[in-house]
């Protein structure tokens, strides 16, 4: 996971591996606590990203739920749903970044 981080990350992990070890146990105990599916865990931290309005999160997340064989409709469904949420200018510039991996 470390490998897809950008350099201020990276730099993070090499200063530091306790707290990103430690940071890492959180987000897998986050992740097995409840009943979603890996599938259904991706999308909602894509969605997240989404919503936080982070390109780099986006592309993050949408590169590994890719990688995880998650299709490049699902992603962009993700993107869709969010237009009456978030709104339309939201939604179409998480598409262009979702678009940055599948299509890149």
């Amino acid at each position: 996971m470390a490998n897809d981080l950008p350099g201020g990350a990276q730099k993070l992990i090499d200063a530091h591996p306790d707290v990103w070890k430690a940071y890492e146990q959180l987000g897998e105990a986050c992740a097995e606590t409840g009943p979603l599916d890996a599938k259904t865990r991706r999308l909602v931290k894509l969605a997240l990203a989404i919503g936080r309005g982070s390109e780099g999160a986006v592309h993050s997340h949408a590169r590994r739920a890719a990688g995880d064989g998650i299709s490049a409709a699902e992603l962009e469904h993700v993107a869709v749903l969010a237009i009456p949420t978030l709104g339309l200018p939201r939604s179409v510039a998480a598409l262009t970044w979702i678009r940055d991996i599948t299509e890149g």
